[in-house]
């Protein structure tokens, strides 16, 4: 997803330029804050927002030589202003800054995730919507089982990823927390209602407690649900791998004019970038456990987070956007082999209608063992024969003398497995 001049908007959230603008819009902020409760003059809060400069090269030369990012920055926004700098970062701490920053990228970070999957939303119900009684063969432990829908497994998507979508909103309000409470987080240097307000104007929640820090169970928890998303995304992407597989070929990639499957093999077409998001699934996984590592701190705080913070956070976040907006692009160019799909269902010469000739049976009068042994025999006989099943039925005598041929006729009927899809769509709401 690209910002207007072309950028990709996540990789912006978490760039330099964003992080030293947030932080000095967190500190001009709270000048003005201080100014209203007539802590400090007013005109030296309108100096600070009118003449402070942000020089990040001129911060990076200083930082070589104070090795402290923010005590850097502080110096650097200071030799563009005159006696009002005294005012810049009085009574705060460099955690107020930081997580508050921090806060504000998270809170950009997922409102892109959420348009994210509102988009996929809307794909998978389009499609799901289309191909509702697309039919093919459902599969368990990867062998044939019974038919379902191409529609009905794109419809599981779609449910799960308004999941995601409720999980990521309620996220969204835990990590749009800000705090501005000095160090130790008493605010014994600066008042609550200065957080409050500052908090405010930046379209956060002040931090009900903090301890110079927020708690980072809140930045466990979205990396913990970021996983999740991708892990629903290698499922989709492993269902679509296998079902482009040679001797399935039911789905497959989009193919563009031009493109090479192989540099050996001409006449390769691969699901490259199903692979490319099965694989990246691994490395979001990746960063749940660092994450969770993270809440462990020495009493207050400590700096143990910071640095992994630096990775898990911008990694995670970038790569869960690249992801859905690539998996987007699958499902619009997905090509859907109806051919196949009829093909493949017709590959094991009918055995799939097997439950329901022991359920036909057990309807009759038999017991379930007795119908499931009738049905499994010829079942079996099928299977090794390469017979169809449904003629070794109409000639089995101890069937027979229970089901008419046109019971038999009836029973073999693709149409008996979709009488509940429109009840199932229902319920989605699609």
């Amino acid at each position: 997803m690209l910002d207007r001049y072309g950028f990709p908007r996540m990789e912006q959230v978490w760039s330099q330029g964003s992080k030293y603008r947030k932080w000095l819009d967190i500190e001009i902020a709270i000048c003005q804050v201080r100014a209203q409760l007539d802590e400090i003059p007013d005109r030296a809060a309108e100096k600070i927002k009118e003449d402070v400069k942000l020089n990040i090269s001129r911060i990076k030369e200083i930082e070589k030589e104070t090795r402290h990012d923010i005590l850097a920055f502080i110096e650097g926004i200071n030799e563009t202003l005159g006696p009002e700098a005294k005012y810049i970062h009085q009574g705060v701490t460099s955690s107020d800054i930081k997580d508050t920053t921090r806060a504000l990228q998270m809170k950009e970070a997922v409102t892109i995730i959420l348009e994210d999957l509102q988009e996929l939303e809307n794909i998978l119900g389009q499609e799901a919507k289309k191909h509702k009684m697309t039919v093919m063969i459902g599969r368990t432990h990867g062998v044939h089982a019974e038919p379902v829908t191409w529609g009905l497994k794109l419809a599981i998507w779609y449910q799960e990823i308004i999941r995601h979508k409720k999980r990521i909103k309620n996220i969204l309000q835990e990590v749009s927390v800000g705090q501005i409470s000095g160090a130790v987080g008493t605010y014994s240097t600066i008042a609550p209602e200065i957080e409050e307000q500052v908090c405010k104007e930046l379209g956060l929640k002040p931090a009900p407690i903090s301890s110079q820090i927020l708690q980072r169970d809140r930045h466990a928890n979205l990396l913990n649900h970021l996983a999740l998303i991708a892990a629903s995304l290698e499922k989709f992407a492993t269902e679509i791998r296998n079902l482009q597989r040679t001797d399935i070929l039911e789905v497959e990639e989009g193919f563009r004019k031009g493109q090479k499957g192989s540099s050996a093999m001409p006449h390769k077409k691969n699901p490259i970038v199903c692979e490319r998001i099965t694989g990246l699934a691994r490395v979001v996984r990746g960063n749940v456990i660092p994450g969770l590592e993270n809440i462990a701190l020495w009493h207050e705080r400590d700096l143990t987070h910071s640095s992994v913070e630096r990775v898990t956070l911008p990694d995670s976040t970038i790569l869960v956007d690249y992801m859905l907006q690539k998996f987007i692009t699958v499902m619009k160019e997905l090509k859907i082999n109806k051919d196949n799909m009829k093909e493949n269902l017709d590959e094991t010469h009918g055995l799939i209608f097997s439950q329901r000739v022991m359920l036909a049976l057990v309807d009759k009068g038999l017991s379930r063992e007795d119908a499931y042994e009738l049905a499994q025999q010829n079942a079996l006989i099928a299977w090794d024969n390469k017979e169809q099943y449904k003629q070794l039925i109409k000639k089995d005598k101890n069937i027979n003398k229970y089901l008419s041929e046109q019971e038999i006729d009836n029973i073999f009927n693709y149409e008996n497995f979709l009488c509940e899809v429109d009840h199932i769509y229902h319920r989605l709401n699609l």
